[in-house]
């Protein structure tokens, strides 16, 4: 069969996107956005309900398809309610983007003084958070003949200083082991790991005149910041037929900061 345009289509399918009804501009609501305008229903998942029903009512505004859910990624149980809503409003879920995560709010004390509970709940969101989710929607994604899973880790697991790095690394991990485990199944699992981008959480964490910029610029090939929409191509590729031979595999958007062969 000969390629199109048309394998990158969306038209159909059920995403969920949690962590998209966070802080302003945010990366979930360039996802939420950006899968709406390839076709895709969207379930807007966030801590926030208010936030994500403003994202849904947005894309809804533009003419697609949305609907709003509150959800602790922590939880088990209500992650499994967020699949049940997906399944209830829209018939399944093909595809999940597990964005939502601790940055901000993450502890950035040193290892030696980081307190244990902070170590957890860290955990528990950035990465226990991913598997919940994961195991919530596969019996979907199985009756629908298979699906599309992606991991936002980051490129500060790359190396790996400090706590929020250690769970996005612990998160590459979990990427491959899914990707194994579900391969049978027809469903991939794949995960992207941006670089600095300015989002208000982005922004906020790391300021225009913060020194680590002055190191970014020298460091990455190109741009040292980038938009949340520049995220958004290589999500749809992965979820689309256009990527459906791709799985386990790390894509970093980073302007060329962390290069690996």
């Amino acid at each position: 069969m000969a390629f199109t345009l048309d394998q990158f289509r969306l038209d159909g399918k059920v995403v969920v996107v949690t962590g998209a009804g966070g802080r302003g501009n945010s990366i979930g609501r360039a996802y939420a956005l950006g899968f709406a305008n390839a076709g895709a229903s969207v379930v807007v998942a966030d801590l926030n309900k208010d936030g994500a029903q403003a994202v849904a009512d947005e894309i809804i505004g533009a003419g697609g398809k949305a609907i709003a859910v509150g959800v602790d990624v922590s939880s088990e149980e209500q992650t499994l309610a967020m699949a049940a809503e997906a399944k209830a409003a829209f018939g399944g879920v093909d595809i999940l983007i597990n964005n939502a995560a601790l940055m901000v709010d993450v502890s950035y004390d040193d290892l030696e003084t980081v307190g244990i509970d902070a170590w957890n709940k860290a955990f528990a969101v950035n990465t226990t958070g991913a598997l919940l989710c994961a195991r919530a929607v596969a019996p979907s994604m199985r009756e629908r003949g298979g699906g599309r899973i992606i991991n936002q880790t980051s490129g500060g697991a790359f190396p790996a200083t400090g706590l929020y790095g250690i769970t996005k690394l612990a998160l590459v991990g979990l990427t491959t082991s899914l990707a194994k485990r579900y391969g049978k199944d027809n469903i991939t699992c794949n995960a992207i790991a941006p670089g600095n981008v300015k989002s208000d959480a982005g922004k906020m964490l790391v300021p225009d005149d913060s020194p680590f910029i002055q190191f970014l610029q020298m460091t990455c090939a190109t741009r040292p910041r980038g938009e949340p929409e520049e995220l958004v191509g290589a999500a749809i590729m992965l979820s689309s037929q256009a990527g459906a031979w791709i799985t386990g595999q790390v894509i970093h958007i980073d302007g060329g900061w962390v290069m690996r062969p």
